[in-house]
């Protein structure tokens, strides 16, 4: 039997936009909750380094974000990790659904943000954790003195192929494109770096091994050659999808499953407000999370007090 608790406000999601939602939601007085079945932090916690949030040079992704976790909790926040397994309207407001217990709250901010996308190859499900990864940081060290290869052409990709580069003797970098789509001074540092071999114009094709990555396959785009990479890694960095499927009927969803919502974080239901880059945007970067999270917290704080 589920148990009941009552919040002002439930916060799906404990990355930077949820974090921060709580910070101004609790400053404002309110009794929140946030809720996340796989910890706080989000992807920021993976990054290894941050270099573009305004005001700090750089920082580990996880002290970014242990940061807003510690401040969060210093509030008064209450935080969770327990998955959410539904949304349902009551006649007061929401029932938020997991496991073990009903959270009834008067708002909901939704800040689940965003899910590493996959290759869509075969092996690549049961080779995950046995070469196949998504998250460089995490891994790259059980790597060292091995071959790995990185499929992207984005910040993350190009991110994951210098620190991947640190540690490994060679990095293929397979992206589909000539040019890359990451900011240029990225772009800049793989080109110095001797062990990064660039391969554009180039797919993945297969994922060879039983028990473990033994290679990689890869297809030139310009004149159809295959050529095997021997890589005892491949490390996916090909973009990341949203993870609103549970709000589906809930509130409106754009054709690739982000939640609508423009600057002032509003979702096309009363009361369920959206923040970070599982809404739609033009710019998904940290800082804009953040600012999301601020829009969002204050905009559900004024709500619950003028209900």
């Amino acid at each position: 039997m589920k148990i009941n608790e009552d919040y002002k406000i439930v916060i799906i999601g404990a990355g930077t936009a949820g974090l921060s939602a709580a910070i101004y939601a609790q400053r404002a007085g309110q009794d929140i909750i946030i809720l996340d079945g796989k910890g706080y932090g989000g992807q920021i916690g993976s990054t290894d380094r941050v270099e573009n949030y305004p005001g700090i040079a750089s920082v580990s992704g996880f002290d970014f974000a242990t940061g807003l976790y510690e401040q969060a909790k210093s509030l008064g926040a209450k935080i969770k990790f327990s998955a959410v397994k539904s949304v349902e309207p009551t006649d007061t407001g929401f029932d938020v659904v997991t496991d073990r217990v009903i959270y009834k709250t008067a708002a909901v901010i939704i800040a689940t943000g965003l899910e590493k996308r996959k290759l869509n190859l075969d092996k690549e499900e049961i080779l995950t954790g046995k070469g196949v990864s998504y998250c460089a940081t995490c891994d790259g060290a059980f790597y060292k003195g091995k071959n790995v290869a990185v499929v992207g052409g984005g910040n993350t990709a190009l991110e994951d192929a210098l620190f991947l580069s640190e540690y490994c003797t060679n990095v293929y970098l397979v992206h589909r494109r000539d040019e890359y789509r990451g900011e240029q001074t990225y772009i800049d540092e793989i080109a110095n770096r001797d062990n990064i071999i660039q391969l554009k114009s180039y797919i993945p094709v297969e994922i060879e091994g039983t028990d473990r990555v033994e290679g990689f396959k890869v297809k030139n785009l310009k004149d159809d050659s295959v050529k095997t990479l021997d890589v005892s890694g491949v490390f996916a960095a090909v973009g990341q999808v949203p993870s609103n499927d549970i709000f589906k009927g809930l509130v409106e969803l754009d054709s690739a499953g982000y939640v609508v919502a423009g600057e002032d974080c509003l979702t096309s239901t009363k009361g369920i407000f959206v923040a970070g880059d599982c809404r739609t945007k033009e710019v998904r970067q940290l800082v804009t999370a953040a600012a999301d999270g601020a829009v969002a917290g204050i905009a559900a704080a004024k709500y619950v007090r003028n209900r």
